[in-house]
């Protein structure tokens, strides 16, 4: 095999949990091989680059092996290696979140009764 579709590469290396997430992430640009925009079709051969964006951040790759089967995460971190600048990067951005802490939402202690209401609306301009 000299290539796989891109898009069952991501998953099969477990980067999307579905096939359709990986195609979706290529089709909005959050994919890039060889820093080429990559569409869901794209081949991706052994010794590409990618550039990949998801839910747990930008991961920066070299594809070592091809694979048209989802296995166990054992064998899909077989499939890239990670460059040492991603993996900086993403331990940085971990410890900024880790730093801001949970988000502060000030929540109301009740529901907000007839005349709240009417506030909150004549606010958001809603009559």
């Amino acid at each position: 095999m000299t290539g796989t579709r891109i898009d069952k590469w991501l998953w099969a290396a477990r980067f999307f949990k579905t096939r359709e997430q990986a195609s979706k992430a290529c089709d909005i640009n959050r994919i890039t091989s060889n820093n080429v925009s990559a569409k869901p079709s794209r081949e991706v051969r052994t010794g590409d680059m990618l550039h990949i964006k998801n839910e747990a951040g930008e991961f920066e790759i070299e594809v070592l092996a091809l694979s048209q089967q989802r296995g166990s995460a054992a064998v899909a971190q077989t499939l890239y290696r990670e460059t040492e600048e991603s993996k900086e990067a993403r331990r940085k951005a971990a410890e900024e979140r880790k730093l801001l802490g949970p988000i502060a939402y000030n929540a109301p202690a009740k529901r907000p009764n007839k005349r709240d209401r009417r506030l909150i609306h004549s606010f958001r301009g809603d009559y």
